[in-house]
């Protein structure tokens, strides 16, 4: 045993984990990555003890100008300094309780200087996540919390895996701390922190597998000193160490391979629940799918479509952007327009997409709907009373859409790619269990050909039920994700000095 670990024993059984984010559901939620946050966290802490250490995981946001107004009052726990080239930096961390979960929110110039969660400036949300990233380490250390675990998500907290390494230089009190890093979305590195990181004195890195820039920014110099590395899909895990998915860093990644796992995000199945939704107009269960045609039929008054149940109902719900495949996507329904379908596509995202949406519907205005919008309530009800899902995407990490349309009978036409190829079964071989259809290559071609296979498949009423059925029994829980961290977590507890 070192000098240094005689000195910090580890003597608790709970397992201590500080869950590090730049966004939390219920407390602020802007994408993705704030679902997971508000839902990861409480499945692990609700796992049976039975097989498991306890688990005492608590949440770290910064403390956002938006979240003063919604929490006015939490609890002072600490004010300290973060050194910064230019003096010493005010911090002030808080602490509320919501849903017998601990949330900690940190506060300092560098975070309430700035409007909303991500700001318009690049270099200020740069400044703002390294900063919070210092900032969350110093906090433990004065309210004495030291976790066996620091699971940092993404960017905007990777470098606070990185200043916790090069923080063991001059003290102990990280010593026994393992660190976790969740790529949610790789090309996605924090090139606008690289002045911070400087300023914040986090230097760079020298690693020679590590391309030169790359070891200016928060999530590459998080992937070098992460003890383990998760992205949201099993797929993904491998895909980041090509080309095509890498980013550059692909032949790093590969080299701590044995260190990387995939782990799909989970579903909050509660909320998503078509026997429970109050938001569509008739529920059911895969038990009762035949009420859904009332669903689609309101879908259709609503739209002012065709009132035909016969006729197969294609939807859209994403950002429309290159990366969600929104010009494949429209290019395939035009593609078989000599088919009998109708469709609405909901989303905003650019301007010539937005266009292409709405273009698409003068040129079909008897069967093409375009709602250039957010609006959650009506993706509800689309799910809830479509057929197919278009899912094009050029990459997608893990992706929630497919899986919610599955719990909702909505047959997903995807690509294979990220968690759309480890979520929909799409097997040619006799007495599968498929659950959509799913296409390899980026291309318009190869999209058209599955939309083909699936219309024609809508017409074989028994296989179509059957296909639905498959996927309302999935499980996407996030019990199965929550099971499978606290195993990543105790294996390198296991491994602490």
């Amino acid at each position: 045993m070192t000098p240094l670990a005689q000195k910090f024993p580890r003597t608790q059984t709970e397992l201590k984990v500080l869950f590090a984010a730049s966004e939390a559901a219920p407390l602020v939620k802007v994408g993705g990555l704030g679902d997971v946050a508000g839902s990861l966290p409480h499945a692990l802490k609700n796992l049976s003890a039975k097989h498991l250490d306890a688990i005492d995981i608590r949440v770290v946001i910064p403390f956002y100008n938006i979240l003063r107004k919604k929490y006015p009052s939490p609890q002072k726990i600490a004010q300290f300094t973060i050194p910064h080239v230019d003096g010493l930096l005010s911090a002030t961390a808080y602490q509320m309780k919501l849903d017998r979960l601990i949330y900690y929110l940190i506060d300092g110039d560098p975070i309430h200087n700035t409007s909303g969660v991500y700001g318009t400036d690049p270099a200020l949300d740069g400044e703002k996540f390294v900063f919070f990233s210092q900032a969350l380490l110093e906090m433990a250390r004065q309210i004495k919390w030291i976790p066996d675990i620091l699971h940092a998500n993404d960017w905007h907290t990777a470098a606070s895996i990185y200043a916790m390494h090069t923080s063991r230089r001059f003290t102990a009190d990280f010593f026994h701390t393992k660190s976790v890093l969740t790529i949610h979305n790789l090309p996605f590195m924090g090139a606008e922190a690289e002045k911070a990181l400087e300023d914040y004195y986090l230097t760079k890195c020298k690693k020679p597998n590590l391309p030169d820039w790359s070891c200016k920014q928060p999530l590459p110099l998080g992937i070098f000193t992460a003890d383990h590395i998760v992205t949201v899909s099993p797929t993904y895990a491998q895909e980041i160490m090509t080309p095509e998915f890498g980013c550059g860093l692909e032949d790093f990644i590969a080299l701590k391979k044995e260190n990387v796992s995939g782990v799909l995000n989970g579903l909050d199945i509660r909320s998503w629940d078509p026997l429970t939704d109050q938001s569509i107009t008739s529920q059911y269960s895969w038990g009762s799918l035949d009420l859904r045609k009332i669903n689609k039929l309101a879908l259709l008054k609503e739209f002012d479509l065709k009132p035909d149940t016969d006729l197969p109902l294609i939807i859209i719900i994403s950002r429309l952007f290159h990366q969600k495949g929104i010009d494949l996507a429209i290019s395939a329904l035009r593609k078989v327009v000599n088919y009998p379908w109708q469709a609405i596509i909901l989303g905003t995202g650019e301007p010539k997409f937005e266009k292409a949406c709405i273009k698409l519907q003068k040129d079909y205005p008897e069967r093409v709907r375009s709602a250039i919008r957010f609006d959650l309530a009506l993706s509800r009800r689309m799910y809830g009373g479509a057929d197919m899902l278009l899912m094009p995407s050029r990459y997608e990490p893990c992706g929630l859409s497919q899986m919610i349309a599955m719990q909702y009978g909505c047959i997903p036409v995807a690509r294979a790619t990220g968690g759309l190829k480890d979520t929909i079964k799409d097997d040619p071989e006799p007495g599968n269990q498929n659950t959509g259809f799913l296409f390899e290559k980026a291309n318009a071609k190869e999209l058209t050909n599955a939309l083909r296979r699936a219309l024609k498949a809508y017409n074989k009423k028994t296989l179509w039920r059957s296909m639905q059925i498959n996927g309302m029994n999935q499980d996407f829980s996030w019990t199965r994700s929550a099971l499978q961290y606290a195993s990543i977590y105790q294996h390198l507890r296991r491994d602490t000095p």
